[in-house]
């Protein structure tokens, strides 16, 4: 019984690492993409950390993600029947 609760204990401080390194991860992404769209932004008439500056920044990291990241939609199935994935 110990060793299960052992276990289990073990594996909920896994999550939470886990979790921890989500989130920094995510924070490190939003400041490369602040480096590297933030003076874009700025050059094209937004003030920085603004609501419209920050649109800025998310509409030029998607439109580059978009053309590395091209998406694909496949089809299949008889007539009337049809499963598409997009991906």
């Amino acid at each position: 019984m110990r060793i299960v609760i052992s276990l289990l204990m073990l594996s909920l401080l896994g999550a939470c690492v886990s979790q921890a390194e989500r989130t920094a991860q995510a924070t490190r992404q939003v400041e490369q993409m602040i480096q590297t769209y933030g003076p874009a932004c700025e050059k094209l008439g937004y003030q920085r950390d603004s609501d419209a500056w920050r649109s800025c920044v998310l509409s030029l990291d998607s439109k580059e993600n978009s053309e590395r990241y091209p998406v694909t939609t496949n089809c299949f199935g008889p007539r009337g029947f049809i499963q598409c994935t997009t991906y």
